[in-house]
């Protein structure tokens, strides 16, 4: 195992690698829309964090030679379902066809008051 870490992206806020390289393999961390240039969300609601945590995401893969084509399985942790729409219009600029296998799924909160966290898998 290989742990991947770039300063282009938002640090680790636990005891947890941004993503480890096993193989080839590539596990992301959940990331949250973390802008880290300030440290901060970014303003904008549910379609501006997934867009953040997406471009997290994106930086990740780079620092480990991948990019989003690259990924197979993505899991979606919303704060609330009802913005699955928003998140989709947004997701659905980062990814084609083929799309990766995803869960999108409600949770009862996320870390820091986040409305998504994204993590993904990705092979080479």
């Amino acid at each position: 195992m290989i742990k991947i870490n770039t300063e282009a992206a938002p640090a680790a806020i636990g005891p947890y690698s941004q993503a480890i390289l096993a193989g080839n393999f590539i596990f992301t961390s959940g990331q949250l829309p973390i802008d880290p240039a300030t440290g901060a969300f970014p303003e904008g609601g549910v379609q501006a964090q997934t867009r953040q945590s997406l471009s997290n995401i994106k930086t990740i893969l780079a620092a480990g030679g991948m990019d989003l084509s690259n990924v197979v399985k993505t899991n979606v942790f919303l704060a609330d379902m009802g913005d699955f729409a928003a998140m989709n219009e947004i997701y659905s600029e980062f990814f084609s066809e083929p799309f990766p296998a995803r869960s999108a799924v409600a949770v009862k909160a996320l870390p820091k008051g986040a409305l998504v966290e994204i993590e993904c898998i990705a092979h080479k």
